[in-house]
């Protein structure tokens, strides 16, 4: 299995579900600016799509987006399930949230050339990470497990802290959190983002 990634971008969050699920998977790097990979690979031979994450299984099969592949890593590794009857239901639902309503934003405030269109990305952001550490009441998303929604929220808690968005202190705590997790710690070393 195949996991094609770009250093510290969302493809991290289903790095780490990966390594927590105890998931082998073989890393390649591919540089998004000009769509090859670490080997010189046309990476849209593999991704039409031209973006990370992209997982290839041993059969060939291809998954793409966040939210799938972190779905399927949690089936095979169900304590990355928020507990409850609802569980994966809940799972899904941040999971959409953040790709869609934090991810989303962060595209617009790094590539649109308005600054305007930058101002009101980067406030939608704050605001939204702002709702959820509103309703946090425990050390991850829902509880005190560790779910694969919590990698996503990790990394766009670590993107806006990096891009100086000041996010919630609750959030940067919940990320001093997540980072002092084996799983995650590996996954940083991995992409050479920690030593």
């Amino acid at each position: 299995m195949k996991l094609y990634y770009n250093r510290g971008a969302c493809s991290l969050a289903d790095h780490i579900v990966l390594v927590e699920a105890g998931i082998d998977v073989d890393l390649i790097h591919v540089d998004l600016t000009n769509r090859l990979t670490e080997h010189g690979d046309n990476f849209a031979e593999v991704n039409p799509k031209g973006y990370v994450p992209t997982l290839v299984f041993d059969d060939g099969a291809v998954l793409t987006e966040n939210v799938a592949i972190m779905d399927w890593v949690s089936a095979q590794a169900p304590q990355l399930v928020p507990p409850g009857p609802l569980g994966r239901q809940r799972n899904l639902e941040m999971l959409a949230f953040l790709a869609t309503e934090v991810h989303r934003p962060f595209m617009r405030s790094m590539f649109s050339p308005a600054d305007a269109e930058k101002d009101a990305a980067k406030d939608a952001i704050v605001s939204r990470l702002s709702l959820i550490a509103d309703e946090m009441d425990a050390d991850y998303v829902f509880g005190d497990t560790f779910s694969a929604a919590d990698a996503l929220l990790y990394v766009m808690v670590r993107w806006a802290r990096d891009f100086g968005l000041n996010p919630p202190a609750r959030l940067l705590d919940f990320a001093q959190r997540v980072e002092a997790r084996p799983g995650v710690k590996e996954a940083l070393r991995r992409e050479g983002l920690a030593a």
